[in-house]
């Protein structure tokens, strides 16, 4: 892994999730995220499994989250069992590179980040405070793997649920088509919300095209209808 193997990618890296931290952890839940909160609450889903490093599903009020890839809001170490929290770790970096006091200035209209190469070169980034390894967000990168405890414990949810509701996913990435795999092997049904077309449409037993916002938060409304009538 790149980052890794290269002291100029992990700065870069560090240097563009300091600039891009405080709209990215400033992130609010939206409609559906709410919706299946209330859905665990009301005892109609067993747990959520997510792909998304953003927490999102927590802030709505889900408890019983696995967060596939990992947090965006946690920082380790590569050599030990050293963690510490995002927002400490952002509150470091900013000790420690004074000059990116102007970096909101840094994020383009279009929320990219656009830093000077001299920026980059110059950003510090912290050792681990208890072996002096280097320190990674705890997130899944492209080429790593899922630890398999987590996979262990997704596997054991799909065989003590009734079913899967896959929502705004296209699933290409196999973390999460394994899921609908595991489903199907136990012939168990499989219902899929997402606007275009997903790698397991030939898997589903429903399919709906359509935003997971205009469907889930709506199906509230209807369930009061039925009640008001």
């Amino acid at each position: 892994m790149e980052f890794v193997k290269s002291s100029a990618v992990r700065k870069r890296y560090w240097a563009r999730n300091f600039v891009g931290w405080p709209k990215f952890s400033a992130t609010q839940p939206n409609a559906t995220h709410h919706a299946l909160a209330r859905f665990e609450r009301e005892e109609r889903v067993q747990a959520v499994v997510t792909q998304n490093v953003d927490r999102l599903h927590t802030k709505a009020g889900s408890r019983n989250v696995v967060e596939v890839h990992g947090s965006g809001y946690v920082v380790k170490c590569l050599s030990c069992e050293y963690r510490i929290d995002r927002h400490e770790f952002q509150s470091i970096l900013a000790s420690l590179n004074p000059a990116f006091k102007d970096a909101p200035d840094m994020i383009r209209p279009d929320g990219d980040v656009e830093i000077p190469l001299e920026y980059i070169e110059n950003f510090r980034i912290p050792e681990c405070t208890q072996c002096g390894g280097d320190l990674k967000p705890e997130i899944v990168f492209f080429g790593d793997s899922v630890p398999r405890p987590r996979v262990d414990q997704i596997a054991g949810m799909v065989y003590n649920s009734d079913g899967l509701l896959v929502l705004g996913s296209s699933l290409l990435v196999f973390s999460g088509y394994r899921v609908v795999l595991q489903t199907k092997d136990l012939k168990l049904p499989v219902a899929i919300v997402n606007i275009g077309e997903t790698r397991a449409d030939h898997l589903a037993d429903i399919k709906i095209s359509a935003k997971c916002g205009d469907v889930i938060p709506k199906l509230f409304d209807f369930r009061n209808s039925k009640s008001a009538s």
